[in-house]
């Protein structure tokens, strides 16, 4: 564990402590249970931001995609997951591919896809086939159905990032990308194929949030792109690319969502979470700077 992902467990350890003894009913398994599915969609969308801020890029237009692949689900599951690999291939084409700043590319298609989503759906939820709930399922199993794919995943992509070929062509193409081309990693693909990952990723959030409802609000994913980015990056991530773990990622959400039912179960109004996770991104980027500096 580098030095930003021992300082984030610590800050989530001492929380936790105070919890245990101002607000012990935050301990109560249907709450754990219930925090945990919560974040479960902060989680996976967290994964393809890291890969994203792995090759020095940013996407600020997960929430927007989110809700986009949450409308895709009525129609059918599978349509989450192609309309994430889509939304990411747009991203990805433009920014990966053309070499257009990702902060603009991302910004646009955050605010085509809400106000497209507002136009069409005019405001009113979106029903979800019968059945659809919980796969069909009774709500203990699907519950722990849905908290055992995410813990697979997790160790998967934790694996494949130390290991597979691929994922080390995205650590070295985001720390020098003018290196990785001299050693024959092609920048373009990887740049590309790394925001259409993210997408499916946020298809993949969408899909799994969607079960554990039988309707949807067209606001879904609102304020995602804020805490995806705030948790990888309090995890030790680099905004400046190539540095980054799936370890800090996890440790990153739990922070984030703790910090956000603490508020609840000490009394704190909940409006202060959205400052919580600005201030969060910004000393995270002081802190990289520092030792940026301290380094030099």
């Amino acid at each position: 564990m580098n030095l930003r992902e021992r300082a984030a467990l610590a800050a989530l350890v001492m929380i936790l402590l105070v919890l245990g003894v101002a607000a012990p009913r935050f301990y109560e398994m249907a709450n754990l249970r219930d925090l945990a599915l919560n974040n479960i969609p902060v989680l996976i969308t967290s994964i393809g931001m890291l890969l994203v801020l792995l090759i020095g890029r940013i996407d600020i237009s997960v929430g927007s995609q989110f809700a986009l692949c949450s409308m895709a689900v009525s129609i059918s599951p599978p349509m989450a997951l192609l309309a994430g690999g889509l939304a990411g291939t747009v991203n990805g084409f433009l920014c990966g591919w053309m070499g257009l700043p990702s902060i603009v590319v991302t910004l646009g298609t955050m605010v085509a896809l809400r106000d497209a989503i507002r136009w069409s759906t005019q405001g009113a939820w979106i029903q979800l086939p019968t059945g659809f709930q919980w796969a069909g399922l009774s709500q203990e199993v699907g519950q722990i159905l849905i908290l055992i794919l995410a813990l697979v995943l997790v160790l998967v992509m934790g694996w494949a990032l130390k290991n597979t070929g691929l994922l080390r062509f995205v650590y070295a193409t985001g720390a020098d990308e003018e290196s990785a081309r001299l050693a024959g990693i092609p920048v373009k693909y990887v740049r590309m194929l790394t925001f259409v990952a993210a997408g499916l990723f946020v298809g993949l959030a969408a899909l799994l949030n969607a079960l554990r409802f039988n309707e949807i609000q067209p606001s879904a994913g609102m304020g995602l792109e804020l805490k995806a980015i705030a948790a990888v990056v309090v995890g030790g991530a680099s905004i400046r690319g190539g540095r980054g773990t799936m370890l800090g990622t996890v440790i990153g959400v739990t922070l984030l969502g703790v910090i956000g039912a603490a508020l609840t179960f000490l009394g704190i109004s909940a409006y202060w979470e959205k400052a919580i996770q600005g201030v969060i991104i910004l000393l995270a980027a002081l802190a990289e700077s520092l030792g940026e500096r301290r380094a030099g």
